[in-house]
């Protein structure tokens, strides 16, 4: 089976350009050229990334991006051209996992499709001694990639999970922020360690009884994040 990919744009040049680059490199691609568009796509097909535009017709980007992620934790690479866009998409309201700021070249996009790629493929192949990991009331379902709150279940982004995964299966290891950014995001992530901090505290938000006085996420003061079993 081949990698799947949807292209969602409204500019039919740029759609057509990195539709062509993607199939030379063996992957199979649809296009959306709006967001209502976009969204019936995706329901249909679980793909292995969405590059997926803000300024759109009918539904912009972040809207379809939220819509998105209410059933499926596909990997989606936001495209903007505007800078102030960044901010939130890195504010992680959205659930975007990567973004890639306008113009670009088709090179950049392909080396974060790649990563991508690899990273969800190192989870594929690799067999976890233990399919099931808990701690307390948490419950983590590493092969569904769900999370589970005693009875009711979470709702994480794919981010979200593989930061809790990474911290999960590795207790009581306290990682820096920039040993998580190159870990759970790739070296080729342009982003910085706010990164880290916010999707901490959105994670923090929704597995934890009290965020502010956390059970399991924890911060090492000058140091970075644990998970403590």
């Amino acid at each position: 089976m081949g990698r799947k990919a949807l292209v969602v744009d409204d500019e039919k040049l740029i759609v057509k350009g990195i539709r062509f680059s993607l199939e030379q490199d063996g992957m199979d691609v649809d296009c959306a050229y709006d967001g209502e568009e976009a969204l019936e796509y995706a329901r249909k097909t679980e793909y292995d990334v969405v590059l997926l535009d803000i300024m759109l017709p009918k539904l912009d980007g972040f809207e379809v991006c939220q819509q998105i992620r209410e059933f499926s934790n596909m990997p989606i690479i936001m495209l903007t051209a505007k800078t102030e866009d960044i901010d939130k998409i890195l504010g992680l309201e959205y659930g975007a996992d990567d973004y890639i700021a306008k113009p670009f070249n088709i090179l950049e996009v392909k080396a974060r499709i790649k990563a991508i790629m690899r990273r969800s493929g190192k989870r594929e192949k690799e067999k976890k001694k233990e399919e099931i990991i808990e701690s307390g009331e948490l419950k983590l379902n590493l092969e569904g990639r769900r999370v589970y709150i005693g009875e009711r279940e979470i709702n994480l982004t794919a981010k979200e999970f593989d930061l809790l995964e990474l911290l999960m299966t590795n207790p009581n290891k306290v990682y820096g922020r920039e040993v998580l950014l190159d870990l759970v995001w790739g070296k080729e992530y342009p982003g910085d360690v706010r990164t880290v901090d916010v999707h901490v505290r959105r994670l923090r938000e929704k597995i934890e009884a009290n965020p502010s006085e956390p059970t399991y996420v924890h911060t090492k003061w000058g140091v970075g994040y644990y998970f403590q079993n």
